[in-house]
């Protein structure tokens, strides 16, 4: 029962893909719509990183010795900084390494 629905779930999820990605298909999005798509990412990641990033224990931690408020931080200011994705994951890792080994 469990594998006959994850092969459901997968197909369910293929197929939803495979729309937008055959070209031969006449599925077209317009404006709007994609500019709205464009929204769904950072919503996504903000929604993951978030409670990881301020609710430390369960409870609101905006403290200067918050490891994980201060990479993210920096993990912004870097990317403002480098405009490169790469470079700005590794050097907040690095950043983020670091803070939890001071403090």
């Amino acid at each position: 029962m469990i594998f006959l629905m994850i092969v459901i779930m997968g197909l369910a999820v293929f197929l939803n893909r495979y729309l937008f990605i055959e070209p031969r298909l006449p599925v077209r999005l317009n404006r709007g719509a994609r500019e709205f798509l464009g929204f769904a990412v950072p919503g996504m990641l903000t929604a993951i990183c978030g409670p990881i990033i301020f609710l430390a224990d369960h409870h609101l931690n905006l403290s200067p010795a918050n490891p994980y408020l201060l990479a993210g931080i920096s993990a912004v200011g870097l990317m403002f900084w480098t405009r490169n994705v790469l470079v700005t994951v590794l050097l907040s890792m690095a950043l983020f390494y670091l803070f939890r080994w001071l403090l």
